[in-house]
């Protein structure tokens, strides 16, 4: 009877959670969340894996009509290698923030009213990017 309990109980878990959109993965490491770096007023509007590292955010002000970059490890720890990356798309000249960091690189910003960006993240090796994205 408690193994049945135990089960009903589980599945109760898993169906709210599914429902929630939550996915839920014993044993997994915890992934990076969003913090705060680029001030108040800056809302997340994409995000992208670093592989198993972190999350690189891409963030939006409508007061300031700015994007902001910030990219976050999973594990804060040793430095690793990291860049946050920005640039209205097209230029030459990126707007980073580069360097050995133990928990995240960035924030880094740039205006780009109505115009796309280009944006992306590296840690380590693993490195992603989206070019001519978020326009408008």
């Amino acid at each position: 009877m408690r193994q049945l309990v135990h089960r009903a109980t589980t599945a109760v878990a898993v169906a709210t959670a599914a429902l929630a959109g939550v996915v839920l993965v014993p044993g997994s490491a915890e992934a990076a969340v969003y913090n705060g770096a680029c001030g108040s007023g800056y809302t997340v509007i994409d995000a992208l894996e670093v592989g198993d590292y972190g999350t690189v955010y891409l963030t939006y002000s409508r007061s300031t009509g700015k994007n902001c970059v910030v990219n976050v490890r999973d594990n804060p720890g040793t430095p690793l290698y990291m860049n946050a990356l920005v640039r209205v798309a097209g230029s030459p000249d990126w707007i980073g923030d580069y360097g050995q960091f133990t928990t995240y690189a960035g924030p880094v910003y740039v205006s780009a009213a109505g115009t796309c960006i280009d944006w992306g993240g590296e840690i380590e090796t693993v490195y992603v990017y989206r070019q001519n994205v978020h326009c408008g």
